[in-house]
């Protein structure tokens, strides 16, 4: 039942990186916020204790009647859908399952928060968590918002059938954003993505607890922002006037060998070379795009949203981070 006083927020997919980010901020707003939990694990935990005013509501996005229930009974006045298959490579693994819960749990949200709006004529503002992944392999870098989608994997594929769907809603009067995020990093990934096992490998080798770093393609090029700062770009989205689709980028990209080598300099290893083995099991069944980078203009024009560190900050504060915890 919504709360007597401030506005309230529901987010999906709060125990992930961005979840427990969004989840600080929209509490230090003064905001009543919700969250969507699946599981028992130490993400959860780590919310609970960072976040302890968030009330928590088991269930997962593949339960349409749990989501539209718990929305209808909230009534929430922000709603973000963070929710959804976070890895491509599992992606490839369980393909059916990322689309369910990337593509139709989105849809689910969506619907729910529009015969919310229907029924009680109050407006809700949704923003929908999209990737660069729609854009697959695109001809010419930076891509913006007019960017063909052209999704090459299944967690591309889901996402892209997401963010029309926004679309779709928007156009029947549900003030519904998409956010296109880039790829952005922080000390809370866990080490299943790269670049957290990259930075937690360069502070084990550092502290010669660890020999040396097993690798894919190190040419692949990406976009890595704070998150942080890209959960910032979320709420701006969300509370502007008009809602829309927004590019959330650096405009910078960097290969896999650069974050490699800016990790363990900032660990004090100068000969990364010597550290790291290819191992082509961790290459993508169809590849990686050559490069994926964004141009976040839009967002920098309309929301005033800006990104607050630079790459090699970024790439530092996880090895800190990681450092900090050995």
């Amino acid at each position: 039942m919504k709360p007597a006083t401030g506005p309230t927020a529901f987010v999906t997919g709060i125990t992930g990186q961005d979840g427990g980010y969004l989840a600080e901020r929209l509490v230090a707003d003064g905001m009543a916020v919700h969250g969507l939990a699946y599981g028992h694990d130490q993400q959860l935990a780590d919310l609970r204790r960072r976040c302890p005013d968030v009330v928590l509501h088991d269930g997962d996005l593949t339960d349409a009647g749990r989501v539209r229930a718990l929305i209808d009974e909230l009534q929430p006045d922000e709603v973000y859908n963070l929710g959804g298959i976070s890895s491509v490579a599992f992606s490839w693994e369980q393909p059916v399952l990322t689309g369910q819960v990337s593509g139709l749990g989105a849809v689910a949200v969506l619907e729910a928060c529009w015969r919310l709006q229907q029924r009680t004529g109050r407006p809700v503002r949704v923003a929908q968590a999209s990737s660069a992944e729609i854009f697959g392999s695109p001809e010419q870098a930076p891509q913006d918002e007019l960017t063909p989608l052209r999704p090459e994997n299944p967690y591309g594929a889901a996402k892209a059938y997401a963010h029309q769907m926004v679309s779709i809603f928007r156009s029947h009067g549900l003030a519904a954003s998409a956010v296109i995020l880039y790829n952005h990093e922080s000390p809370r990934r866990p080490e299943t993505f790269v670049t957290r096992k990259i930075t937690a490998a360069a502070a084990r080798i550092a502290a010669g607890r660890q020999h040396s770093l097993s690798l894919g393609n190190l040419d692949v090029r990406r976009d890595w922002g704070w998150a942080p700062d890209y959960v910032d770009a979320m709420v701006r989205a969300v509370r502007h006037e008009r809602p829309d689709d927004y590019v959330i980028a650096t405009g910078e990209s960097h290969s896999v060998a650069e974050f490699v080598a800016a990790a363990f300099a900032a660990a004090g290893i100068d000969d990364w070379p010597s550290r790291v083995e290819i191992d082509r099991t961790f290459t993508r069944p169809a590849g990686d795009a050559a490069e994926q980078r964004g141009d976040a203009a839009k967002a920098h024009a309309v929301l005033g949203w800006r990104p607050s560190l630079d790459f090699a900050a970024i790439v530092a504060a996880m090895v800190e981070a990681d450092l900090a915890r050995l």
